[in-house]
């Protein structure tokens, strides 16, 4: 492994980590969001960001696995597209929830 590869593995694995970060914290403004409008249906929107965040953390740990392999291969587009959808799934449901 070269050691632009490993920098390269990181650079992405610490950008996925920043962005599953950043979606664990709308999480928490949501669930105080519905706090205050006494949960019901307004816990749908936390619920999907929840996982969503996870699926995020998920994905890219997954990514930054195989970008450290010896020789990683082709990229897989199925996890950013899952992953656009989850927070589009997250985005429309905050929309007509709130």
């Amino acid at each position: 492994m070269n050691p632009a590869g490993g920098a390269q593995a990181e650079r992405t694995g610490l950008a996925w980590r920043r962005t599953a970060l950043a979606a664990a914290a709308c999480t928490v403004l949501l669930l105080h969001s519905a706090a205050q409008r006494h949960w019901g249906v307004t816990l749908v929107p936390v619920v999907l960001a929840a996982s969503t965040s996870a699926l995020l953390a998920a994905f890219g740990t997954l990514r930054e696995r195989a970008l450290r392999t010896p020789e990683p291969g082709p990229a897989r587009r199925v996890l950013p597209a899952i992953a656009s959808l989850a927070v589009t799934t997250t985005a429309a449901s905050v929309l007509v929830f709130h």
